[in-house]
């Protein structure tokens, strides 16, 4: 799907933000350590790169390697985990992302993401933003992207109702659980083209917030 070619308004109650590649451009470090697993298992580093964005590691590790016991992949992914909460060179916000920020002070918005909360606390802080007061992690539920649980809790946790809420994502497990969760879907960046989200903007410099009457979200993308 081609970037809008005129803005796109889109109204809502919350809106629901992806962090890697949506808010924190971590694409550097993820090459690095993901890389460095393929090459550790025998395994090409470009087609383990189509997988992992968006995805928990030990979720990622079990379609690379279908048969592993999952405790072993369990154990690889805590060790990932530590690696990458401690590599945040090249860390950096995507284009736009403090400004987005910024405009969702009062207006209700939650983070949800993949990493866990150590993780997501230092890729948040290296790219120098603020974190939502409302965080749903890898802690917090039972089933990752591309299942919709973390966006349904986020919306819960709101009180919204999922389709009043809007997901910015910018990989395909992470627009697939946006759909799952009967939400629409702002694609960030040239990974989310692939995937048909509901509407694409190349970055949050792209992404226009105001408050609407009733305590509604006005988006103007594109």
């Amino acid at each position: 799907m081609p970037a809008a070619a005129f803005p796109t308004v889109l109204t809502a109650r919350a809106l629901l933000l992806d962090m890697d590649g949506t808010l924190v451009d971590s694409d550097a470090v993820v090459e690095r350590i993901w890389r460095r697993w393929a090459d550790r298992h025998g395994l090409d580093g470009d087609e383990v790169m189509k997988v992992v964005h968006g995805r928990q590691g030990h979720a990622s590790m079990a379609l690379l390697l279908p048969g592993r016991p999952m405790e072993q992949n369990h154990a690889d992914n805590a060790r990932m985990l530590a690696e990458e909460t401690a590599d945040m060179d090249g860390v950096v916000p995507v284009p736009g992302a403090a400004a987005f920020l910024a405009s969702l002070r009062g207006l209700p918005h939650a983070l949800v993401t993949s990493a866990d909360v150590a993780l997501s606390t230092a890729r948040m802080a290296a790219a120098g933003l603020g974190l939502p007061d409302v965080r749903v992690t890898a802690e917090s539920v039972g089933a990752g992207k591309p299942d919709p649980e973390g966006f349904l809790k986020g919306a819960a946790e709101l009180g919204v109702a999922p389709a009043d809420c809007v997901v910015f994502e910018d990989s395909g497990a992470g627009i697939q659980a946006g759909r799952a969760a009967g939400m629409r879907v702002v694609g960030v960046g040239p990974r989310a083209g692939l995937h048909r989200p509901d509407v694409l903007v190349q970055d949050l410099r792209r992404v226009r917030v105001e408050a609407a009457e009733g305590g509604a979200i006005r988006l103007v993308v594109g």
